[in-house]
């Protein structure tokens, strides 16, 4: 992946986090400001095809491939962010 897939601002913890928390709202129907970003995914209600929904949102989204399992080894969407977070750095 190249800077010019995702702009570097666009990979920011806050910027991940908040796109995260869109996509998880989307999914549950429901405002984002509704989402607890430490509550795990299946606690909120997301159900697995919802979680490997999520992951091709990830992979679509940041150029990044990512494990179909990620939302299950990652299981909030802080965990998430500062997964993603990282990979993106790498």
């Amino acid at each position: 992946m190249t800077e010019a897939t995702v702009p570097s601002a666009a990979t920011s913890s806050e910027a991940i986090r908040g796109w995260l928390l869109d996509r998880v709202a989307y999914y549950l129907e429901c405002p984002s400001a509704e989402v607890d970003a430490g509550v795990q995914l299946a606690e909120l209600g997301l159900d697995s095809v919802y979680a490997l929904n999520l992951c091709g949102d990830v992979e679509d989204h940041f150029g990044l491939a990512v494990e179909p399992t990620m939302a299950w080894d990652h299981p909030t969407i802080e965990a998430m962010t500062a997964y993603l977070a990282a990979e993106l750095a790498a």
